[in-house]
């Protein structure tokens, strides 16, 4: 059995912001950091960040710039927006409350 675990849906988002609240990243750079702070139990593929960071934009929730990596690629850096920043705090709030009332009903049902 593997100790990865499927993505919730309605997830990536979320985690996507926090992962840019430490500052500007891009897209590969997002996906190693999720998988390192989970101990590689989350792997997020390209075919869902990408199309997440898109929507992210069109939504204004982060910002894109054109720049080089640490291994002097040329990549997309993405930012979080002040309107982001909104985003990732009302959403972190409700995953606390959901994770303490799931928490609640299975550990006394």
């Amino acid at each position: 059995m593997s100790d990865r675990l499927p993505l919730p849906q309605g997830t990536l988002d979320l985690l996507i912001l926090r992962t840019l609240a430490l500052g500007p990243q891009h897209g590969w750079a997002m996906a190693q950091r999720l998988q390192q702070i989970t101990g590689d139990a989350l792997q997020v593929p390209q075919g869902s960040l990408y199309p997440a960071l898109h929507r992210l934009e069109r939504r204004g929730w982060i910002a894109a710039s054109w720049g080089e990596t640490d291994a002097n690629r040329r990549a997309k850096f993405y930012t979080l927006t002040r309107s982001g920043r909104r985003q990732l705090e009302s959403g972190q709030a409700a995953w606390k409350k959901l994770a303490a009332v799931m928490a609640r009903v299975l550990e006394t049902a």
